[in-house]
């Protein structure tokens, strides 16, 4: 009787909250803060390579199509962690957490696929110069792109599906937004094919875009070690961003997923919150800093639109 109950339940209740009474709206602020500022230096800079035609430039439309992702991700995350903090009781419907989990995943998936491909743009520009223009089209990119994120939804639709047809003999998940792994152990009924799935996907998601990754900067540091000074400047200044985004990234996954599989109480409560949402927080605010700072052609191009706007005041 009890097992029947849960398995129809329409909610589930998420305990990875600290109520700390009148802190919870300190809380609320120091996020609000963050996704305000996660969209407006994504926003900008998507903006800025859109108006400016001097960027239409196959790394330039690489990083828009980033600043995008980093919007979709945070968007599925911020706007349900502000509505938790404030709320006594933390429950959240079974269609909106799959539909959370949709996004974070797809999220992840598309990171670390646009990752790839600006690795191998990477490749092209510093390794292979003369065929750059010829094999990195705007067109090509485009299609990788297209790719990447229909790559990222079929994968992740079909883990749902998998998901969506076990029955639950629970309802309580350990943290502060909705996880698969975390929701497959609620389950009652045969989730081998679910952990089977699980473990290729994983896989997928890594090495897959691991391989043009590795490929591509092993090709660049031979050309950095048997090329002139200013090849090395060229590839520390266009890959410096890219290897401190893909560390970062690497990071914050790591830790979601040693976080959702393994018994992590003997860590702090509020650092396994924040290394919980490390991912989703920092690669979006991190990003658009580390690109907008490191390319003089971004940063170039940010000074005179606001010259331009100082102008138009006075």
């Amino acid at each position: 009787m009890l097992n029947s109950t849960l398995s129809t339940l329409s909610y589930f209740i998420l305990v990875g909250y600290i109520d700390d009474g009148d802190f919870r709206y300190l809380y609320f602020l120091i996020t609000i803060l963050l996704y305000m500022v996660i969209l407006l230096v994504n926003t900008s800079l998507i903006v800025l390579i859109y108006m400016n035609r001097s960027l239409h430039e196959p790394m330039y439309v690489l990083l828009c199509s980033l600043f995008v992702n980093e919007l979709y991700g945070s968007t599925g995350l911020f706007p349900f962690l502000l509505i938790q903090i404030l709320s006594d009781v933390h429950t959240v419907s079974v269609s909106f957490c799959f539909l959370q989990i949709f996004t974070v995943y797809t999220y992840a998936n598309i990171e670390f696929c646009s990752l790839a491909i600006m690795a191998y743009d990477r490749y092209f520009a510093i390794c292979r110069p003369l065929q750059y223009n010829t094999r990195m089209t705007i067109n090509r990119v485009f299609m990788l792109i297209v790719v990447a994120w229909l790559y990222s939804f079929m994968k992740v639709l079909v883990l749902l599906y998998l998901n969506l047809r076990l029955k639950r003999c629970g309802n309580i998940i350990n943290n502060l937004c909705c996880v698969n792994y975390l929701i497959v152990k609620l389950a009652c009924s045969g989730t081998e094919v679910n952990n089977i799935y699980g473990i290729c996907t994983t896989v997928l998601t890594v090495f897959v875009p691991l391989f043009p990754i590795l490929f591509s900067y092993i090709k660049i540091l031979k050309v950095c070690f048997s090329g002139s000074n200013q090849t090395r400047q060229k590839a520390v200044s266009t890959c410096t961003p890219h290897l401190a985004s893909l560390m970062n990234f690497t990071f914050g996954c790591c830790f979601e997923i040693l976080q959702s599989r393994f018994d992590m109480t003997h860590v702090h409560r509020v650092l396994r919150i924040i290394l919980s949402l490390y991912f989703l927080i920092m690669q979006p605010l991190m990003n658009p800093f580390m690109y907008g700072l490191q390319m003089s052609k971004i940063r170039k191009t940010f000074l005179f639109f606001y010259k331009m706007t100082d102008k138009d005041d006075v």
